[in-house]
């Protein structure tokens, strides 16, 4: 985090924790250089972000001063509640009739999956996919095939040192998206009608790939900044003949919590005692908010019992859908399963990711991409502050672009997400989030596309529309 974001942060907690008020003036360019000890222009900078965050506002003449309408954020949600009991999953339905509203270009994506793709480096990959093109050998064409583009498990090598993790490049399979990476690894370790722990609320892709694969689930409590509930999950454990675990560790979708490495090592634990492969889906792990990449739960196995999911669809090539699968003691399985499948991603979208890695400054672009979602997250949680139910709790969570709300209970968000679409605004409502379809008064929200002055009106909208219930 930059000088100039911290500082941000600071004036942020302020307003959050109620020591600056609405209406209240900030400390002058001239006073917060001089007190904080850092100069005129990364105050500026600051205060420039905070006006964007739609914290701070600036009068002529007179300086900058809290916005009327920056109420305190929200509070946010406490442990979920999972379903004690084993559930067959029947979401599917429901989760299409979601999709369906975010194929309109002009509809507000709240709902949506993706970030903008305004936030990534199109033309730049454009340019590695002809320059990856023009030097590929046709022999690797052929012998790369089914493990992927040996440059690319190269590079995805490099980033898992980065995080702590060494990784001989021979167990990476590069898949057709994290979604092929997730059901590789639940073929390899599953058969239908087997149960598998999962988190609550879980992502719907994941459990789609539950529905079509004829596998139950048994549902585990989360914590909307702390993770999914150990005791909860080793009760579980011993009461049920659970073959798998499912979860992401880090930046979990919807919720946004993230396990600390001491919860990530305690979990490693518990699994490796029961002997029950852990299904790591960690898609959203280059899109932290703090100064250290997180460590994965892979870190720390050492039985080769995790088979851990990644993806650039979400950090850097939406749809180019290149992700790979970190298949531990599972990699042959996993490499012969691909095989009989899909054989091989694209070739051209392989080598373009590859070279980009190695020469278009990735870090520089995940830099970027991560401070345009922070202030995004900023602007909507102050957006929803403004205009939705006092009663109302959001996540704040440490990355992504995901805020999960829960509204009051009498709040019905399937047909909140019905009067949403009639007025061109997509939500993620509650229930596709569950097995059993619960979190009826909940919904998630995308900060992942830049604000704009009809993203505020459609926050205003959505607040008028939770006052009808």
């Amino acid at each position: 985090m930059k000088r100039y974001e911290r500082f941000a942060e600071e004036i942020s907690e302020l307003i959050r924790s109620g020591v600056l008020t609405p209406g209240e003036r900030v400390p002058s360019v001239r006073q917060a250089s001089r007190h904080y000890a850092i100069s005129p222009s990364t105050v500026f900078q600051a205060y420039y972000l905070l006006e964007k965050q739609g914290l701070i506002v600036a009068r002529p003449r007179s300086g900058y001063f809290v916005r009327e309408q920056a109420k305190l954020f929200l509070n946010e949600p406490e442990m979920t509640q999972g379903h004690p009991e084993t559930a067959d999953i029947a979401v599917s339905e429901l989760v299409f009739s979601v999709l369906g509203s975010l194929q309109d270009v002009d509809t507000v994506p709240f709902g949506s999956a993706f970030p903008s793709p305004e936030l990534f480096p199109l033309q730049r990959l454009a340019r590695s996919m002809t320059k990856g093109l023009r030097e590929l050998s046709s022999n690797a064409i052929i012998t790369d095939m089914t493990a992927g583009d040996a440059g690319l498990r190269r590079q995805i090598a490099l980033r898992y040192r980065l995080a702590g993790v060494h990784l001989p490049p021979q167990e990476l399979v590069i898949t057709n998206g994290a979604m092929e990476a997730l059901n590789l690894g639940f073929q390899c370790v599953t058969q239908p009608g087997d149960l598998v722990a999962i988190e609550s609320p879980a992502f719907y892709a994941s459990l789609q790939v539950l529905e079509r694969l004829k596998l139950r689930a048994v549902e585990i409590p989360v914590h909307p900044r702390e993770g999914i509930d150990l005791d909860k999950l080793a009760d579980s454990l011993a009461k049920y003949p659970i073959k798998a675990c499912w979860l992401m560790s880090h930046l979990q979708n919807p919720l946004g919590a993230s396990l600390s490495d001491a919860k990530k090592q305690a979990l490693y634990a518990l699994l490796k005692r029961h002997q029950v492969p852990l299904i790591e889906d960690d898609v959203y792990a280059e899109l932290y908010f703090g100064d250290k990449p997180p460590t994965p739960v892979k870190h720390f196995d050492d039985d080769g019992l995790v088979i851990h999911c990644g993806s650039f669809s979400k950090c850097l090539a939406p749809g180019y859908r290149v992700g790979w699968v970190a298949g531990g003691r599972y990699a042959e399985s996993i490499s012969r399963l691909k095989l009989m499948t899909t054989i091989s991603p694209s070739v051209p979208a392989q080598v373009a990711i590859a070279d980009y890695l190695q020469h278009g400054s990735y870090d520089r672009h995940l830099r970027k991409l991560r401070l345009a979602l922070k202030t995004q997250q900023g602007q909507i949680l102050a957006a929803a502050a403004r205009y939705f139910p006092a009663e109302t709790r959001a996540t704040r969570p440490a990355g992504g672009y995901f805020l999960w709300f829960e509204f009051p209970k009498r709040v019905d968000s399937l047909r909140l997400f019905q009067m949403a679409q009639a007025q061109g605004i997509s939500i993620a409502p509650g229930p596709i989030f569950s097995a059993t379809q619960g979190y009826r008064n909940c919904a998630r929200l995308s900060y992942g596309h830049p604000w704009t002055p009809r993203s505020e009106e459609a926050m205003a909208v959505l607040g008028e529309q939770l006052a009808l219930f």
